[in-house]
């Protein structure tokens, strides 16, 4: 192989007979695991410019329509990845007289924080001709590591190692390509293109992608017209596109709906709670190991870093007498530290069992582990762990205890595949197809689904008055109930994509398990339990109530009144958004200094919004309640007619039917909104 230095060349001839078509592979090392840069070829005429914006390749144009480059993408070596060029010397086009090959990083970083930089070419029999390695890189954001270039006939390579402060769009932009930072137009592009997707569905889903403009440009392509209404050609983006799941399935190609689609995940195998878990386990572990997004996503908050992830299952590790196997090891790398997280798994509403995650414990703190991690059916709470353990306070390494519930592990999956996007087809598939698992119902991932043995007792008691202030199960059914608003916050949020959390209208600082006695003590006396949401972007705070006297639920919201305008135009206004909400909705107009004002139901308002006024015109209205009942079910699990799967459907019903109409918050109103929660 011939080593190259800074500025040399050499003729691909002199080294090889097969040089009409090569591979070039740029590659480097991270040291902390999870840097890494993205390649770029330029095609150059004899000015040194290229001919058109179409001349520019990266990875959201990576292949040449006549076959003379091809970006291949990474491929695994030993000491990382290679991102590999196809070049077909002979197709490329006879006004060409340079061929720019680069590499850009992005969000600031630089390549000083790579080693081992290096570009090898091989010719079309796969053998390596050259190398050439750069070992001066420094802080810039993108290098030039070579170029062919035509001399006399023939191609020759040159060893150019020069580096750019401005990333890839100030590289591209030297060159002669038409960068367009205008973010605008890019809210514009990715407006359109998610249209565009809606229409014409695909069946892959995406994985969150950071930000690849090393420059901090979100270039984009212009408006398609001119003020002449001459068309525009597009501009290149050197933000790299998402790929999100479709808001329209494509149509199947099934003969009929009997046929099953192939999945990589099967669960119809699954026969006992101990394959459940071993196959659950598994599954995600091996999707945060090969997506890294969703891996990242899922430790940061346990105080893992950012770095090369592995994972493992069913390991072995010395116990006493007995070994002891926990369900997976999560171990992350990053400049050379590594930290190392214990998993113990339960699906199907199965409970942890203190004396697994105790061993655990004491294994991880023996071993110098970071954390112990459980992952079940049921959602913790804040001030009350789910297993019980021990910490020994003479050891100095000290061990975190973390737990993570199914439908945390589903929120974060929909949320980047349905909402944020990822750039990697592959990676979105493998979402896509964890997700599929997940909600399958023989996987036993479906979250809290359990109101708990107190449940019925509790019931009866309100139901007969025989249910005392103090009673331990009224304290048991209200942390169940606190379990079931947090997992409906995760499920709505996920489908909304924005954040979606409860409200705990208590003092800061006050100890939860206080509030949740207080709570308890309330439910003894009118035999409620009630909860609000705050939902992102909504006007106001979404209500819950559920009358265990009455077996009825109760979804409301409480909007503000305008600040301007009459009070007639705002209740005509308000019908008006409400045209397509349920006839049964109740609204209720709000006065000031008085317990309630008019109210009726949506069928009766319609023909006449006068009604919601007050008879007193001198009275201030200050907004409008909204609300929604329905019968609740009576069983503790999530059967159809359970207590569980009825509170779920109120809630997205009436976000669905009832919020989704009504205006934003204004600013000012947020503000008031914020404050008062």
């Amino acid at each position: 192989m011939h080593d190259m230095v800074k500025g040399s060349n050499v003729a691909l001839t002199a080294l090889s007979e097969n040089a009409g078509s090569v591979i070039l592979s740029l590659s480097w090392v991270s040291p902390t695991g999870e840097g890494d840069a993205d390649v770029s070829v330029l095609l150059l005429d004899a000015n040194g410019k290229v001919r058109s914006d179409s001349d520019f390749y990266f990875y959201n144009n990576p292949v040449a329509a006549d076959g003379s480059v091809q970006l291949l993408g990474k491929t695994p070596t030993e000491s990382g990845d290679e991102d590999r060029i196809s070049f077909d010397l002979t197709a490329v086009p006879s006004g060409i007289d340079r061929i720019v090959v680069a590499a850009s990083r992005y969000e600031g970083a630089g390549f000083g924080e790579l080693e081992d930089l290096k570009v090898t070419l091989a010719d079309g029999g796969g053998e390596s001709l050259l190398r050439f390695a750069i070992d001066d890189a420094g802080t810039v954001s993108a290098i030039i590591f070579g170029e062919l270039y035509r001399r006399g006939g023939e191609w020759k390579f040159r060893a150019v190692g020069q580096g750019y402060d401005t990333g890839l769009a100030g590289l591209a932009t030297d060159f002669g390509v038409d960068i367009e930072d205008d973010a605008d137009a890019e809210q514009a592009l990715n407006g359109a293109a998610s249209n565009e997707q809606a229409g014409t569905a695909v069946s892959v889903p995406a994985v969150e992608q950071e930000p690849q403009a090393s420059s901090g440009l979100v270039p984009a392509p212009r408006p398609p017209y001119d003020e002449v209404g001459t068309k525009k050609a597009a501009r290149p983006r050197t933000a790299k596109k998402k790929v999100t799941v479709p808001a329209v399935a494509r149509k199947s190609l099934a003969d009929n709906e009997s046929w099953k689609q192939a999945r990589l995940f099967p669960v119809s195998v699954l026969k006992s709670d101990r394959d459940r878990e071993m196959r659950a386990t598994s599954v995600l572990l091996s999707v945060m190991a090969q997506v890294p997004e969703f891996g990242r996503r899922l430790t940061a908050a346990f105080g893992a870093p950012a770095g090369r992830m592995e994972t493992y299952t069913e390991v072995s590790l010395p116990h006493g007498d007995t070994p002891r196997r926990p369900d997976g090891v999560i171990r992350v790398e990053r400049a050379g530290k590594l930290w190392t997280a214990l998993v113990e798994t339960k699906t199907n509403g199965n409970d942890l069992k203190s004396d697994q995650v105790q061993a655990y414990m004491d294994i991880a703190a023996r071993r110098g582990y970071e954390a112990v991690i459980t992952l079940s059916n049921d959602v913790a709470l804040e001030g009350s762990p789910l297993v019980d353990v021990k910490t020994d306070g003479r050891r100095k390494h000290k061990v975190a205890l973390w737990h993570l519930s199914w439908a945390e592990v589903t929120q974060q999956a929909q949320m980047l595949i349905r909402h944020e996007g990822v750039g990697d087809k592959a990676h979105a598939w493998l979402l896509q197809e964890l997700l599929y698992y997940l909600r399958h119902e023989n996987s036993g991932c479906h979250g809290f689904q359990n109101m708990g043995s107190a449940w019925v007792p509790v019931r009866n008691g309100i139901d007969d008055e025989t249910l005392c202030q103090g009673d331990s199960r009224a304290l048991g059914v209200v942390e169940s109930w606190e379990r079931l608003i947090r997992q409906i916050c995760l499920s709505l949020g996920g489908e909304l994509g924005q954040k979606v959390l409860p409200v705990q209208r208590a003092k800061r600082g006050a100890d939860p398990a206080a509030r949740r006695s207080r709570l308890a003590d309330q439910l003894c006396l009118d035999g409620r339990l009630q909860a609000e949401l705050r939902i992102e972007g909504a006007p106001g705070i979404l209500a819950l109530s559920a009358d265990l006297r009455t077996a009825k639920l109760r979804t409301s919201i409480e909007i503000p009144a305008p600040e301007q305008g009459y009070p007639l135009t705002w209740a005509k206004r308000l019908i008006r958004r409400l045209a397509e909400a349920p006839a049964d909705l109740h609204i209720e107009t709000l006065v000031e200094g008085e317990p309630g004002g008019p109210r009726g139901t949506l069928e009766r308002l319609r023909p006449e919004p006068a009604n919601m006024l007050p008879k007193n015109n001198d009275t201030r209205i200050t907004g409008f309640r909204l609300s929604l009942f329905k019968g609740m079910g009576s069983g503790r699990g999530n059967a159809e007619s359970g207590f569980i799967r009825s509170v779920d459907d109120a809630v997205h019903r009436f976000y669905t039917s009832v919020v989704v109409h009504l205006d934003r918050p204004t600013p000012r109103q947020a503000d008031g909104l914020k404050a008062g929660s």
